[in-house]
């Protein structure tokens, strides 16, 4: 789930697996949410579908892979933590279908908030002088 702190916007997909398969879905609608004309750089950490060969990003997003062991450089680390927090930690679902439903409306409601996306994922270092 990318997000772009300078345009505060973001791109996920629900999906039942985390596999490279899923993966490449999920970079083809990450490439689809760049803004024409742009490139992305999308952080990564080692999870193992992050990293395999079968990868295929789309040419306008390129993959940056973070050392080992370093979850404070990755914007996306604060996401989860506020979905967890506000939304999706400490509830009982009955069905598989509530459980998307849910983790489909924790998104769509953060993407309701840009300020919230910009304060949660902006990084200095990242910023381009």
């Amino acid at each position: 789930m990318p997000v772009c702190p300078e345009r505060a916007v973001g791109a996920a997909l629900v999906m039942p697996y985390a596999d490279s398969e899923a993966m490449n879905l999920h970079l083809q609608e990450i490439g689809r949410a760049v803004a024409p004309g742009t490139h992305a750089i999308l952080v990564l950490d080692g999870a193992g579908w992050h990293t395999s060969h079968t990868l295929d990003p789309p040419d306008n997003v390129t993959l940056l892979c973070l050392p080992p062991y370093s979850p404070e450089l990755n914007p996306v680390e604060n996401v989860w933590e506020y979905l967890r927090k506000n939304n999706l930690a400490l509830r009982v679902h009955d069905t598989y279908d509530a459980i998307v439903d849910a983790c489909c409306k924790a998104w769509t409601d953060l993407l309701a908030s840009p300020q919230r996306i910009v304060s949660i994922t902006s990084r200095r270092w990242a910023e381009l002088s």
